[in-house]
């Protein structure tokens, strides 16, 4: 049978009802039968009216990015997961009526029970698992690109030993860039030059004190653009 239009009402409560006594939608871990059930929604099922879909949706969303790498048939349709028919009624208010004389049977007796708590034993060594790998990824470097006015005294001073003077300022995560000499009036040219500093490692702040600290040459500076790569 396999489940039916996870979309509706009834699609969902058999998902639901699937996954009462599972944590995943096949064996033991996830698989690309969890992926296929997971696109099929559209967002995750109400939390009140299907708990136990809702709890899986919530798990499985934590795996997205190893989507790809679970193992398992990707080709497979949502559909080709699921109950039989004789496993589960979608609509249990429409069960057969010879449910009547079942009402003394435990259907989630102790072995359920246990399962339970040994599935969800499982799944929190898995999460747990999964927060720390996440965490022992390195996380990628924040950088800036960065362009600074560099102005010079007068007219007369070396923008040639300007520049080599700035560009002899070494720092850790500092990279200086290309650069070009733009007219400010009275024969006066500034030194408009780019960079890419790593934040964490490159105070843009201090760099340009160490820059003015170059007396002979720069009067003052000015950051005119910064970008986040």
């Amino acid at each position: 049978m396999g489940f039916t239009d996870l979309l509706t009402d009834a699609g969902a409560t058999m998902l639901n009802n699937w996954l009462t006594t599972r944590s995943y939608i096949v064996g033991q871990s996830p698989s690309q039968a969890d992926v296929a059930v997971f696109k099929a929604l559209n967002s995750a099922p109400d939390s009140e009216k299907f708990p136990h879909a809702a709890r899986w949706y919530s798990h499985i969303s934590t795996y997205e990015s190893e989507f790809a790498t679970l193992p398992g048939d990707a080709s497979k349709a949502y559909s080709t997961y699921g109950p039989d028919a004789s496993e589960l009624t979608v609509n249990p208010a429409k069960a057969p009526e010879k449910a009547e004389e079942d009402d003394d049977v435990d259907l989630f007796g102790s072995d359920d029970e246990e399962e339970d708590a040994e599935a969800a034993k499982a799944r929190e060594e898995r999460l747990a698992e999964y927060r720390k790998k996440k965490e022992a990824k390195p996380k990628p470097v924040a950088k800036s690109v960065v362009t600074m006015d560099i102005k010079p005294w007068d007219d007369e001073t070396d923008m040639e030993a300007l520049e080599s003077s700035v560009r002899a300022i070494e720092k850790d995560g500092l990279v200086w860039g290309a650069s070009k000499l733009v007219p400010v009036g009275f024969g006066i040219r500034k030194l408009q030059i780019n960079l890419v500093v790593e934040d964490d490692k490159v105070s843009t702040s201090d760099l340009e004190d160490e820059i003015q600290a170059l007396e002979d040459y720069v009067q003052s500076t000015d950051i005119v653009a910064m970008q986040k790569l």
